[in-house]
């Protein structure tokens, strides 16, 4: 069950990307800061070089002040992101656990190898 709860989240989370990419790629296709930002992604780096997210930045704030339009999309789309982030003060899920005065709270799933040797046949 929680592999396909995860899998709904992930396709969620993929649509809302997709879609603020695409109010992004619309209004900013042409620009060289979105373009250089597409090169650096596309050579598998993490994240972008600190001046390319400043000239992004730059751009979405300039495309921002001068298309209403843009402004509205761009909001919505990164308001529809943000609702679907747990709020800070939810139990984590999956393999994560929270310590707190010698308790644990939320779900617990162990991973990995355990070895056991008995008496004379260890190594």
């Amino acid at each position: 069950m929680a592999g396909r709860a995860d899998g709904e989240v992930d396709r969620v989370l993929d649509a809302g990307m997709d879609r603020l990419h695409e109010v992004v790629g619309r209004n900013l296709s042409d620009d060289p800061a979105l373009r250089q930002l597409t090169e650096e992604a596309s050579t598998g780096a993490q994240l972008p070089s600190e001046r390319t997210k400043l000239r992004v930045l730059l751009a979405l704030e300039q495309a921002h002040d001068s298309d209403t339009g843009f402004a509205v999309d761009l909001q919505r789309a990164v308001e529809h992101l943000c609702s679907l982030a747990p709020p800070p003060d939810a139990p984590p899920s999956g393999d994560h656990i929270v310590f707190q005065h010698n308790t644990f709270h939320g779900p617990v799933q162990a991973k990995g190898v355990q070895h056991i040797h008995h008496g004379g046949d260890a190594p």
